[in-house]
């Protein structure tokens, strides 16, 4: 049959696309998945079936020209599918080759986040030119190529589907339109295949080359937009509010004093005084643990950390949010945990009414800014930080010729002289200030002035170590700079990463990757070493604790000095949650069962399943996204 026969064409050309893809991934990161406890050559088959979903979608349009369009219609069809079917092979061949960097980056298929950041054209595609320049190259190469030839030698010829009767023609395509949905929904069961379809093993990464990226990305924009401002629990569960809020409480151990308002609580300060101290949050873009000797990582990169380290509050076991930065933000500025979906910076409900360090100390007169080197637009920040409550935003628009401008934004150091001069006019005003500085340098493709650290040997001079270094650097001048100052005594320096430089590894939630460094100094803080567990909302709890002020507020975490205080961390990664108490961690996976690991000698070991736990992770899951949902982080 002539339909069929064009249609198996098109099939059998995607779907070699996304087979050579897949081959080149599989032999790429083939020691990665060596060891594992399925067998890998089952990624082709499970493949195969994301691959279909994603061909027989691209399907249906074909499928209705053939089926349904009259013959004086043949000379438009025949055109149209000549560049219907170009366009689509170059997209799909583009979508390919972009999985290779997107992997190295984020160690996962393209998702949501691809489309995300086309947001921000100007600082994406800088970013690329100066990072993936023979990729580019490549890309285009391969497209063009493709493009040319495909045109050059293109005979299709539509004669036989139209020497098929019109009639019999429409005939067929409800019964292969049943075909293409057959495969689209790729199951019998009452719901249809979805990517944790292509989860069969607990090796991520073989996981990451069983999907389709095509279909990842469609698939995580479809669940974003459906779930937004919607119930979680078609895709983790389903719980009893009240008991899932009522988990929650016990869990964080948190007593809510107004039961309209979850977690929100009065809490009195350890160290009480006439004089409020101010507080300064240097939150860190991407900067991981194993870069820092101080919490056990490599030496020589941040001597200035390292040094500082021995001067205030060192948090040993240190853990993110999440692997973005607006996570990050949303730990250390909030208190708040990572609400399922899209991170608050970006989210409707959260723009204004939402709590934050600026919504607390305002009514006891701080004054409150955020400080950033780059465009404060970039991630929503501009909005979510002055809707909630910061009285002042410097960003990039607001630097008089600064002496070094790189892909993302003013250089830390001439941020941090901005910073030292904001906090010394407004203490010489006797104004208390509240105030948060987030650093650019560490981010590809890791532009930073030269002249200003010593190269790390080894390494080339635009890489992640020598960013680290020069963004270690930038501390240690803003601290010099402050020790110089009168502020420097009413002030608490906060020093954190909103989450590592890159969250890698085989486990299905390498919680390695989430730990990063954490340390609080300034006027009267003791040095000593906090060894056990801490999250980012622990790290707000316990700045504001030493400010010394009484608060009611809803932050999901304990100051270090609090009876209350406990050793557990949640963590998301992509569209995985994980709640970790001491050395033991559950998972949940939309549309699979919770897993219990045990987290041992950096690595997840599969143990029996803990229900309580993982009970514990689904009520945090609905209570988060119950309070986004209704505005009650306030």
């Amino acid at each position: 049959m002539a339909v069929v026969y064009k249609l198996l064409r098109f099939y059998l050309s995607f779907i070699a696309i996304f087979f050579l893809g897949r081959v080149a991934l599989f032999i790429l990161y083939f020691q990665d998945i060596q060891d594992t406890d399925q067998s890998y050559w089952l990624s082709f088959i499970y493949g195969l079936r994301m691959d279909t979903i994603s061909a027989n979608i691209l399907l249906v349009i074909p499928l209705v020209l053939l089926t349904l369009t009259p013959k004086l219609f043949r000379a438009f069809v025949n055109i149209f599918l000549k560049y219907y079917f170009v366009f689509v092979m170059a997209f799909l061949i583009y979508i390919e080759i972009a999985t290779f960097p997107f992997i190295a980056q984020y160690d996962v298929r393209p998702n949501y986040l691809f489309v995300e950041y086309l947001e921000y054209p100007q600082e994406v595609f800088s970013m690329i030119v100066a990072d993936y320049k023979l990729q580019l190259v490549m890309a285009f190469a391969m497209i063009g190529g493709f493009i040319y030839l495909y045109l050059k030698n293109f005979k299709e010829n539509l004669d036989q589907v139209y020497r098929i009767h019109f009639f019999k023609r429409a005939l067929l395509f409800v019964p292969l339109l049943l075909i293409l949905f057959i495969g689209v929904r790729s199951s019998f069961g009452h719901r249809g295949a979805n990517v944790s379809d292509a989860m069969y093993s607990s090796n991520r990464m073989l996981n990451e080359i069983t999907k389709n990226s095509i279909h990842s990305i469609g698939y995580a924009i479809y669940v974003n937009a459906k779930h937004e401002g919607k119930s979680i629990s078609k895709q983790y569960g389903e719980m009893d509010l009240d008991q899932a809020i009522s988990r929650v409480e016990k869990l964080l151990n948190i007593q809510s004093e107004n039961k309209k308002l979850p977690l929100n609580r009065f809490e009195k300060t350890h160290f009480e005084t006439q004089k409020p101290k101010n507080i300064v949050l240097f939150i860190q873009e991407s900067m991981g643990y194993q870069f820092v000797e101080a919490v056990g990582g490599e030496k020589g990169i941040t001597p200035y950390l390292n040094q500082l380290s021995k001067e205030g509050i060192l948090f040993k076991e240190f853990y993110s949010n999440g692997t973005r930065s607006i996570r990050g933000l949303a730990g250390l500025v909030a208190g708040n945990f990572s609400v399922p979906g899209k991170g608050v910076l970006k989210r409707n409900k959260s723009q204004k009414d939402f709590f934050t360090i600026a919504k607390l100390l305002k009514p006891h007169g701080y004054h409150t800014s955020f400080i950033y080197g780059g465009e404060s637009r970039f991630d929503n920040m501009k909005s979510w930080f002055s809707g909630n409550g910061f009285d002042e935003i410097i960003d990039q628009p607001k630097f008089e010729n600064p002496q070094f401008v790189g892909t993302w934004g003013v250089c830390d150091e001439e941020v941090v002289i901005r910073a030292n001069e904001e906090y010394k006019k407004l203490y010489a005003e006797d104004k208390k200030f509240a105030s948060v500085i987030f650093s650019t340098s560490n981010h590809a493709p890791f532009d930073f002035p030269d002249g200003k650290i010593e190269l790390v040997k080894g390494v080339e001079k635009k890489s992640v170590k020598n960013a680290i270094k020069y963004a270690d650097y930038a501390i240690g001048k803003f601290i010099e700079l402050a020790k110089k100052e009168e502020y420097y005594k009413d002030t608490i320096f906060v020093i954190a990463a909103d989450h590592n430089v890159r969250v890698y590894g085989k486990n299905m939630i390498p919680v390695e990757m989430f730990q990063v460094p954490g340390l609080i100094l300034g006027g009267g803080v003791e040095a000593q070493e906090y060894r056990d567990l801490a999250t980012q909302p622990d790290v707000l709890a316990t700045s504001l604790d030493l400010i010394g002020i009484d608060a009611t507020y809803p932050i999901m975490g304990h100051s270090i000095f609090s009876e209350k205080k406990k050793a557990l961390s949640f963590m998301q990664f992509n569209d995985f949650y994980a709640l970790r108490i001491e050395n033991k961690v559950a998972l949940l996976r939309p549309g699979k069962d919770p897993i219990t690991f045990e987290y041992k000698d950096k690595v997840l070991h599969k143990i029996e399943s803990d229900k309580e736990l993982e009970q514990n992770t689904l009520a945090m899951i609905i209570t988060l996204d119950h309070m986004y949902n209704q505005k009650l982080y306030r």
